[in-house]
């Protein structure tokens, strides 16, 4: 989600800071789970008519607020860093790896271990394949604009965290709906491709297009208007993030008042993937001698989820009453807290990181 830090690389003598909306971002989630839970029970009618505005079976209120999130978002990406890739091709090789060959396949794995094993008897038995595939969305896509604040927390070399992300935003073009249509296959849940290409195209193309050319003008008029641009544009895209939420769980809330532990239980496969993907990014840094202000952001960004996207793409494909779109906003519900207990442990063990390695910008 969008976030106050500037991206410009030489913004290294700031002090590391985390906005207060989404430093208590848990909090406004589990605001909206109540907000939208009681929404539903008291206004079900307007609630039912919202979920029913769709063409092609996105809807369109929640295609709005979508764009709202994910244009600011995108605003802040300088595919111009595309050039200092060979800079630091140790550490983004390491995410890549994490990113597109380990995180969403091990995902797939924990939610057949968890979703359709551990806690099968716990879960409404229709909903199971919906749990499975909001995970996997959340999984197959690394996060963008959060990482840029997870990055300065731990000192992380802003030209390395740049760079990563617009790699990432080039293959997620190419390679989400690819990835989401062979994990769902070989989760043996239906792929309706039509309506998944529909949502790459909506949800990223498109808003990738728009605020590369936004972004553009803006820097044409000066840096300070581009500032001011990204300022005025960051309670929009948070309120739009939350009106989002309100409306999801508004169709949730008979689920989640029948089910609470629900939550919990997708929550165990997420906080898995977390910690186990930040970990195998930073030892293989370690392992190549990658240097600790890259392995940072580097250990990060292959933990962290594009929760924006994984939103948007579940309820165009499965709907908002979906077990689908509950599952990716767990993950929305747990990303501060979690990350930030990512962001502690590569901060205190640099001591140890460093040790037996020489220091590279590799």
């Amino acid at each position: 989600m969008s976030s106050q830090l500037h991206t410009k690389a030489n913004s290294g003598t700031e002090q590391p800071t985390i906005g207060f909306f989404e430093r208590w971002l848990t909090a406004w989630v589990f605001l909206c789970i109540a907000a939208g839970i009681v929404l539903g029970q008291v206004l079900p009618e307007p609630v039912r008519f919202i979920g029913s505005l769709e063409i092609a079976r996105v809807n369109i209120p929640v295609g709005i607020l979508i764009w709202l999130m994910i244009v600011p978002m995108l605003l802040k990406i300088d595919f111009g860093a595309l050039g200092q890739v060979k800079e630091h091709w140790k550490g983004i090789a390491v995410t890549l790896l994490i990113n597109w060959a380990v995180k969403p396949f091990s995902m797939a794995l924990l939610a057949y271990i968890f979703i359709r094993v551990v806690f099968a008897p716990y879960l409404p038995h229709d909903q199971i394949d919906s749990y499975v595939a909001g995970l996997i969305l959340l999984a197959a896509a690394p996060c963008t604009a959060m990482v840029f604040v997870w990055s300065q927390l731990t000192k992380g070399d802003p030209y390395f965290t740049l760079s990563q992300v617009a790699v990432n935003d080039v293959i997620m073009v190419f390679a989400f709906a690819p990835i989401v249509g062979l994990l769902l296959g070989l989760s043996s849940i239906s792929v309706p491709w039509d309506t998944l290409l529909i949502s790459v195209g909506l949800y990223i193309v498109i808003p990738v297009l728009i605020a590369q050319a936004w972004r553009g003008a803006l820097l044409k008029q000066g840096q300070n208007t581009f500032d001011k641009t990204l300022a005025f544009l960051h309670p929009v895209s948070l309120t739009a993030l939350l009106t989002t939420l309100v409306l999801l769980f508004a169709f949730q809330g008979e689920a989640i008042l029948k089910q609470p532990l629900v939550i919990a239980m997708l929550a165990v496969p997420i906080l898995i993937q977390v910690f186990f993907n930040s970990s195998l990014a930073y030892l293989l840094n370690k392992k190549l001698g990658v240097a600790h202000s890259v392995a940072c952001p580097s250990a990060l960004i292959g933990a962290s989820n594009f929760f924006e996207l994984a939103v948007a793409t579940a309820i165009s494909l499965f709907g908002f009453n979906s077990g689908a779109a509950l599952a990716t906003v767990v993950g929305v519900l747990i990303e501060v807290p979690v990350m930030l207990a990512v962001v502690k442990i590569v901060n205190s063990s640099k001591e140890w990181y460093e040790s037996g390695i020489q220091n590279t910008k590799c």
